[in-house]
């Protein structure tokens, strides 16, 4: 089962994870909650949208901008709804 470890830590945990572009796109309620805080930034994606992002925080840890998310992906993108994905220090291992 696909997991997403920060620094230790199992910050998602699912057998339902979509692959697109080689990342790992989780279910959003797999995401714990207790680590993430709401960013301001913002990037966009010719195909899938604009992405809205999420820093990590834990026991005095911090990781901006570790998870990106599509709040309305285009068309073609569906399959991200709903979905997270983790880059920076966030390692996926099957």
């Amino acid at each position: 089962m696909p997991k997403a470890v920060w620094n230790d830590l199992v910050i998602a945990e699912s057998d339902d994870t979509v692959l697109v572009e080689g990342n790992h796109y989780f279910p959003r309620g797999a995401l714990r909650d207790d680590v993430i805080r709401e960013s301001a930034t913002h990037t966009f994606c010719p195909w899938k949208g604009t992405a809205s992002y999420y820093s990590l925080e834990h026991d005095g840890r911090t990781s901006a901008d570790a998870v990106w998310y599509y709040p309305d992906p285009k068309p073609d993108a569906e399959m991200v709804r709903d979905r997270v994905a983790f880059w920076k220090d966030v390692t996926v291992v099957d």
